[in-house]
């Protein structure tokens, strides 16, 4: 069922989101060689804390394995749900997705960015453009009256238009006061799948996850990290968007940013 919200809910999350945005900004600061993932999933959880919100992933537990971190790093052909790990440290030449949520007065915020670690290849670069502007080609689309096949269609030719794969195994969601509320909102649409029109007070995770080869995906002993079945490269870009009568209103975008 999904759980359209009021202008005072949607407040809340805004606050939410921020505070992603403002953590996200000081992780990408921090992202440097020689960084463990731990270091920055540490860093994460400090500036979460000192700003009255809670991590939203850590604990989070849809299956067998608990999540027991803060955020979610992962690196070249990781696609999503990287672990922190002490000996996992950063080097010149990787991208790294940083993908982080928070919970802030009973509703969630949820956003990712991929980032590069000193000078990368050019493959690299364009991968990263292409997944941002795929998540702002599905943003452009969320808007009342249109339908969930809009954006997904939007950010499936965006990804595919320039040779690369859409994910399919994983989606973006409704948020609100659950970390994944109804609709899914895939990065790919196909005939039959469910297909709900947009409504103000809808608030929406949007994020794609392209890949540099195959769309396949494996998913490592830890039962969490998921990789491009090739070993090629992936990224991961995602905001909150809030749908109102205006247009889609990015929650978890800083205005300098």
């Amino acid at each position: 069922m999904i759980t359209l919200k009021n202008s005072a809910e949607i407040a809340v999350m805004r606050a939410a989101s921020r505070i992603v945005a403002e953590v996200l900004e000081e992780l990408v600061a921090a992202a440097r060689p020689g960084v463990s993932t731990l270091e920055l999933d540490r860093l994460a959880e400090e500036l979460t804390l000192k700003k009255g919100a809670r991590p939203a992933f850590k604990g989070y537990r849809p299956g067998e394995v608990e999540y027991r971190h803060s955020l979610c790093v992962s690196i070249n052909e990781e696609i999503v749900h990287g672990i922190p790990k002490a000996g996992r440290k950063l080097k010149p030449g990787d991208i790294v997705g940083l993908d982080f949520g928070v919970v802030y007065q009973g509703f969630y915020g949820d956003a990712a960015r991929t980032v590069a670690i000193g000078k990368v290849t050019e493959g690299a670069v364009r991968l990263m453009q292409v997944t941002r502007a795929a998540l702002y080609a599905g943003i452009e689309r969320a808007v009342v009256g249109n339908r969930i096949s809009d954006i997904a269609r939007a950010v499936q030719h965006t990804a595919e238009a320039a040779g690369f794969s859409v994910v399919t195994d994983f989606a973006g969601h409704g948020i609100g006061r659950k970390l994944h509320e109804d609709p899914q909102v895939p990065n790919y649409f196909l005939p039959g799948m469910p297909n709900p029109r947009l409504q103000e007070g809808m608030v929406l995770a949007i994020e794609p996850m392209i890949n540099e080869g195959t769309a396949e995906l494996e998913i490592l002993a830890d039962g969490w990290t998921a990789v491009t079945a090739d070993g090629k490269l992936s990224a991961h870009f995602e905001h909150s968007i809030a749908i109102t009568a205006s247009g889609p209103e990015i929650l978890s975008e800083l205005a300098n940013a």
